[in-house]
Order: C-alpha cells, then structure tokens, then sequence
C-alpha cells in the first residue's frame, strides 16, 4: 500500500500499461448505464432509430430504391454507421479527460491511459452494434452478401481514426476555452449530418456540388465503404488516400496542441468557472 510500484523493464511496463487501458476501457463502457448490457442495447437502439429516421426521410420524399443496384437498407447503414463511428469518437476523446478530474489525482493513470480508454470504448460499442443490426437484418429480413467486407470494416475504422484524432484537437483546446470548444464540437457533429455525405451518391452529384462536400474526409470514407460494399459501384470521385493523410495531419497537430496544453494548464484556470 505505501510502496511505489516500478517496472524493471520495457515489458513489464507495457504490460501495466496495457492492463490500464484495458479497465478504463472496460470502466467507461460500464459508467454508460448501471447495466452494462443495457448501456450496449442502448446503443444498438440509437443506431437503429438512426436508419429507421433516414429510410423515413428518402421514403418521404420518394426516393424508394438505392441509387447503387444494392439492397437500399445497406446503401442508408454505409453511411450512417460510417458517421455514427466519427462523431462518437469526436465526443469521447474531447471529453475524454480532465485536469481537474479524479481519476487524474490516481499515479497509475495519466493522459494517455484516458485518451485510448475513451476511444477503445467508443470503437466497441460501436462495432458491437453494427455487428448486432447486420446479423439480425440477415437472419430476420434479408440475406445479403457485402462485397469486400475486410476493406469496408477497415474503412469503418480509418473513420473511428479521424473521430479520434479531431476529438484530440477539440481535448487540446478545452482548457483553453471551453465554451468555444464544447461550441465547436457541436458545429462539427452538426455540420456533419449534411457534409459528410451519407444521404448522396458521389458519383452522381452534379459537378458544382461537389466542392462542397468534397472537403471533408468523412465524405470519401463513406464513398470508398459504398464502394466496398456494392460490387456494382466504383467510387470515381472520392479518394482512399486523402482521409488517410488528413487524419495523419490532424492528428499531429492534436500531439502539438496537447503537449503545449498539458505544459501551462492549472487547476486555478477553471476556479473562476
């Protein structure tokens, strides 16, 4: 109890280290819900009400048939499922941790440990729920067959990745300004809903439309999964290698942005909050 734990060698503390990362890991999935079950249901629930609203919306206003020659169901989850990973990876990295929080006062943990337990929760709950939506839309309405799935569930989680690395730049400058950063996070989870694509087909939007959406990472990642999924459509306009370098830059400047915040911040910045 009053000794100080040391490691003798690189093994053992990437053991600990590990083993950390894995109960906060496990910490922020059961801290969702008294139940963890029910926390996981939860998010199956959302997920599903997700695809529900948007194959609502295009039956709404006529849009009955999946622009690609596909299942019109899978053509709504490439997109939603693609943005529900980004956005969430967004909110639990940026509020991942605090200075000002318990668990920081504990020795064992430090940033790192509550950066990737954040975001390790984060990819389990969602992969557990598309595993579980695709499993029962299978067994319960349609047999289906997706294309390439190892190359679409890497996609899934190259935008896992860049929810994460926006997230870390978003974490860097809360303590900052907090309000402009809980503002920002929500201008971008907006933004998003439209940006990011998941209710058009890229390669049949109109030429002076596609600067709009073409910005954005989210945008390609859903296109190249559409591309992945359906053997019958080939992404023309969109790029695999753009996400990638954009999350590699991001994620870089999040580094920068938290090494320097970790520098100067103090429990005194929020006293006056």
């Amino acid at each position: 109890m009053f000794q100080q734990r040391r490691t003798r060698n690189m093994f053992e503390a990437t053991a600990a280290t590990l083993a950390l990362i894995y109960h906060q890991t496990v910490y922020n999935i059961r801290s969702a819900h008294r139940n963890p079950i029910i926390g996981l249901l939860m998010e199956v629930v959302q997920a599903s009400l997700f695809v529900v609203v948007f194959l609502t919306i295009f039956t709404l206003i006529g849009i009955k048939t999946s622009p690609v020659r596909g299942d019109f169901l899978l053509y709504i989850m490439s997109g939603i499922f693609v943005y529900l990973v980004h956005i969430k990876a967004v909110g639990a990295i940026s509020g991942s941790h605090s200075i000002s929080s318990a668990l920081t006062k504990h020795e064992p943990l430090n940033a790192a440990v509550l950066i990737a337990g954040a975001a390790l929760s984060c990819l389990y709950q969602q992969v557990f729920s598309l595993v579980v939506i695709l499993v029962c839309y299978y067994i319960f309405f349609q047999p289906y067959t997706i294309h390439q799935p190892v190359p679409l569930f890497a996609m899934f989680g190259l935008s896992w990745a860049c929810g994460c690395a926006v997230g870390l730049v978003l974490l860097g400058i809360r303590p900052w300004a907090p309000g402009a950063a809980t503002t920002v996070s929500a201008l971008y989870m907006r933004v998003n809903m439209m940006a990011s694509g998941k209710m058009f087909l890229a390669n049949a939007m109109p030429g002076f439309l596609l600067p709009w959406f073409s910005w954005n990472p989210l945008f390609h990642l859903i296109d190249q999964t559409r591309g992945f999924m359906f053997i019958n459509y080939t992404p023309l306009r969109t790029s695999l290698i753009y996400p990638v370098y954009v999350c590699i830059a991001v994620f870089m400047v999040g580094l920068l942005i938290n090494f320097a915040t970790r520098k100067y911040e103090s429990l005194s910045w929020g006293a006056a909050r």
